[in-house]
């Protein structure tokens, strides 16, 4: 079976580091794979913090994950200390992708790479909305 091809963005617009907790670590002595996908929500609402936005409010509209794709490329242990680079980019006119490169601060190496697809969604009348303007002028190149 072919690997998932993930080919990240040049340009990343937000970097944060997180420590792997020993509740990240599974029965192999390393950072499980349902844990990475908590990791990247952590650091995608780290980035959205950083530009007055929440999940639930992204100049009134909240937003809403549609599919996500992991690959891993090496372990990561408790306490390794992880830098998260989040970049927006394939921004349509309903929603985008957010990158992520996991990488081990100490060592460099790649721990995964993943991205997720949101859309716009207002939960009110539980329907997708156009990218607001808010959201295009804080990630808007």
């Amino acid at each position: 079976m072919a690997r998932i091809k993930l080919e990240l963005p040049e340009k990343f617009n937000f970097s944060t580091f997180i420590d792997i907790r020993i509740t990240d670590i599974n029965y192999g002595g390393h950072l499980g794979n349902d844990s990475i996908l908590g990791i990247i929500h952590e650091a995608r609402i780290r980035l959205l913090a950083d530009k007055g936005f929440t999940e639930a409010d992204i100049g009134g509209i909240g937003i809403i994950m549609s599919d996500a794709v992991i690959r891993y490329s090496s372990e990561g242990f408790y306490g390794d200390k992880l830098r998260i680079d989040v970049a927006v980019d394939d921004i349509t006119n309903k929603g985008c992708d957010i990158y992520y490169r996991l990488t081990n601060d100490k060592t460099g190496k790649i721990i995964a790479k993943a991205k997720t697809n949101i859309v716009f969604y207002n939960y009110s009348t539980k329907k997708v909305e156009r990218v607001p303007e808010a959201f295009l002028d804080a990630f808007n190149k």
